[in-house]
């Protein structure tokens, strides 16, 4: 007898980067949803068994149109799938800029899907990112004053989250305040239902725990569309368990063990990660990669692999492209801007396949670009997701055109210092 059909998804996510689809997507299989991650857009008619659906794309750094289109056809394939809900996935630092990308995609897919409103919540409490009176906040800084406002591609000098998508957006954006909030699920579906009404198509909306988020995830269960950060997120497999469509899982995050060697490649140049590599530098070996030394990415991944393959064994090894602001401003200055950025992401994809080629099978990487870059050259196509190592970083199972992985993709700001060491214990 043939096993009966898998039951259609219930949430599809387009996501800007890979290690943002890789964060959401944690959430959710944490809160009991069999989650996987796709590498782009799958083809037509392939199916997957999951109760949510994650498409990872590489669209928050790209020209606003070329994101729009990617985001466009994520949605629907995901409409296609069945989904019922959707869900726009962006960083937790609201990454982006005036020109967009999020205000651009967020307007195409409420467009696609025919819906007149949507929430945006970046917050992600167990992160340091909270939302107050419309303002991005990491711990009890002003996002551009936190020292994570100058990121390379993506500079964050304004907190002003309903300023910044109100850029972004032809149409004013609202707010959801915190005392609303705080009033629980049906004080903010009544706000956000006043707001839709006064024409506003959009609403940052605060949040500053966990208890918030699960009461704007309640608030938005009659939503076609959902923007935010994975946070927000929390509060949506409980919906569809109150619906009756979800069952209790209490293995939805399990992975099958995997023996290799291995490894960690860092691309990030965010302070959360330069503080990893100092702790790494005590418990293994590490080596850093100077663009300027030989600024081609073959010399480069040749040398880097040389020098990790008589290492690799009981400890893993550590391969670093990541540097402080200066330095940073160094490379960019003799390469320029676009062609360092590349240049590292080419380098660490070549020692990511070379790595893989000698046996390495656990990897973390470090950094949304670096993470992009690393699963396309190894050829992954699906991310099956297990137990977070950290808030937003869990161990993946790679599936694709080579071995069996297990991949942690994280992004750069994610993670205490011991985050590297940490990862392997759990592995």
């Amino acid at each position: 007898m043939s096993a009966p059909p898998a039951a259609a998804p219930l949430l599809g996510v387009v996501a800007d980067d890979f290690t943002g689809a890789t964060d959401i997507a944690a959430m959710l299989a944490a809160r009991g949803m069999r989650a996987v991650q796709t590498i782009g857009v799958p083809e037509p008619g392939e199916t997957i068994d999951a109760d949510a659906i994650v498409v990872a794309l590489k669209s928050r750094t790209i020209a606003a149109a070329a994101a729009v289109a990617a985001s466009r056809a994520a949605l629907a394939w995901l409409r296609g799938a069945g989904c019922r809900q959707f869900f726009f996935k962006y960083c937790s630092t609201f990454d982006s800029t005036d020109a967009g990308n999020i205000g651009p995609v967020a307007e195409a897919l409420l467009a696609d899907l025919g819906a007149g409103f949507a929430l945006a919540c970046p917050a992600f409490p167990a992160n340091q990112r909270s939302v107050y009176a419309g303002h991005l906040f990491v711990g009890t800084k002003l996002l551009n004053e936190s020292g994570m406002e100058n990121h390379p591609l993506t500079p964050m000098q304004d907190a002003d989250l309903v300023r910044v998508l109100g850029r972004q957006t032809t149409a004013p954006v609202g707010l959801v305040g915190f005392m609303t909030v705080r009033q629980g699920a049906g004080a903010i579906r009544a706000a956000m239902t006043r707001l839709a009404e006064q024409g506003r198509r959009f609403a940052i909306v605060d949040a500053a725990g966990d208890e918030d988020l699960l009461a704007i995830g309640e608030a938005a269960a009659g939503h076609a569309l959902i923007t935010g950060g994975s946070g927000v997120a929390m509060g949506l497999p409980e919906n569809f368990r109150r619906a009756g469509l979800l069952p209790a899982r209490a293995d939805a995050a399990a992975l099958p063990a995997i023996a290799g060697h291995a490894a960690v490649l860092a691309g990030s140049c965010s302070r959360a990660t330069l503080l990893q590599l100092g702790h790494a530098r005590s418990l293994f070996p590490v080596l850093e990669i100077d663009p300027l030394a030989n600024p081609n990415e073959a010399a480069l991944a040749e040398a880097a692999l040389d020098w990790a393959r008589p290492l690799l064994g009981a400890r893993p090894v550590v391969i670093a492209a990541s540097a402080p602001p200066e330095r940073v401003a160094r490379v960019q200055q003799a390469l320029g801007r676009d062609e360092a950025g590349a240049l590292i992401e080419r380098t660490l994809a070549r020692i990511a396949a070379g790595l893989v080629a000698s046996g390495v099978r656990r990897l973390v990487v470090a950094g949304g670009e670096t993470s992009g870059a690393v699963v396309s050259a190894l050829g992954v196509r699906r991310l099956t997701i297990g137990h977070a190592i950290a808030p937003g970083v869990p161990w993946t199972l790679a599936q694709g055109s080579g071995p069996a992985l297990k991949l942690a993709l994280k992004s750069g700001n994610f993670g205490g210092p011991a985050f590297f060491p940490e990862a392997f214990e759990t592995a």
